[in-house]
């Protein structure tokens, strides 16, 4: 079999209520998640030896030898009891640890391919058990439709599992600044918990409101990240990229998911590139989506 090649989108979180830890160490979350037009590139070939699952991505020194796509094709075999070896280039644009789920749809997008070079039927049984063991911003990848041209849109709840596709805008253009501050996912959960401890609790809309937000013109958006003032307490560098995000003339600016990518909601390319021209000068790495 030839190579496969698959792009592998970012996503936004517009809004993200994380609601106090399970008692199986889990928090339920209320977010809508919104794909943008940033993408790591995966490259998929068959290899000759079985159980194998070698990764490449020149450039990219975080990633460990234990990783999102490794996890994927072990707990891919071990459901299906395929064994074909394969080797996996990556190509990332997305920044790890920036709140826009890379990892998760690197993996989704893997295990796609997993199941196309297997002749395996993926069905939502399967992906959601493989998404469960890897991670679980991978159930809203594997829930969005196969159109990559296309942006995909949920209503994410649970621990992430339950995916409720919505229709997506296609009138939003998106400005990301990445300040260079690597929070890890359970370091923002930490800071979250310690508010909740100190009976500090934001006010969120209602989950059956987001949509409404959603579709409501951007400058009257109320969406809330509950990561967002934990984080900004303890790295100050965030809250100078939201501050010039907000005053370059975004209609909307927040952090996505547990950071710490800022981002700011334009509704002309024109604004959006404006505003790129502007913070360009002091936040040397920013892309529109």
């Amino acid at each position: 079999m030839s190579d496969i090649q698959i792009l592998a989108p970012a996503k936004v979180n517009l809004g993200l209520k994380v609601l106090p830890k399970r008692a199986d160490g889990f928090h339920n979350i209320e977010s809508i998640f919104q794909t943008v037009r940033l993408y790591d590139k995966l490259t998929v070939s068959v290899l000759p030896e079985k159980n194998t699952c070698a990764v490449f991505a020149p450039g990219f020194n975080d990633l460990p030898a234990e990783n999102t796509l490794t996890k994927t094709y072990s707990s891919f075999c071990s459901l299906t009891g395929c064994s074909t070896g394969v080797k996996v280039f990556l190509e990332k644009h997305i920044p790890s640890g920036g709140g826009l789920g890379g990892g998760s749809s690197d993996a989704a997008y893997f295990l796609k391919v997993l199941a196309k070079i297997n002749k395996i039927d993926l069905s939502s049984e399967l992906a959601d058990k493989v998404a469960s063991q890897v991670g679980s911003d991978v159930f809203f990848f594997l829930h969005i439709g196969e159109e990559q041209d296309k942006s995909g849109c949920a209503v994410v709840t649970g621990r992430g599992e339950f995916v409720r596709q919505i229709l997506p805008r296609n009138d939003l253009f998106f400005l990301l600044v990445f300040p260079g501050v690597h929070s890890s996912t359970k370091e923002a959960y930490s800071l979250v918990d310690k508010t909740y401890e100190a009976g500090s609790i934001l006010d969120c809309p209602n989950l059956a409101d987001l949509e409404t937000i959603y579709r409501s013109p951007v400058k009257d958006w109320t969406f809330v990240n509950s990561f967002t003032s934990a984080l900004l307490q303890k790295y100050p560098k965030i809250g100078l990229a939201l501050r010039d995000v907000k005053n370059s003339g975004a209609l909307w600016a927040d952090m996505s998911g547990s950071g710490a990518t800022v981002f700011g909601v334009f509704e002309t390319k024109q604004s959006a590139e404006n505003a790129y021209s502007l913070l360009k000068k002091s936040w040397s790495n920013c892309v529109i989506a």
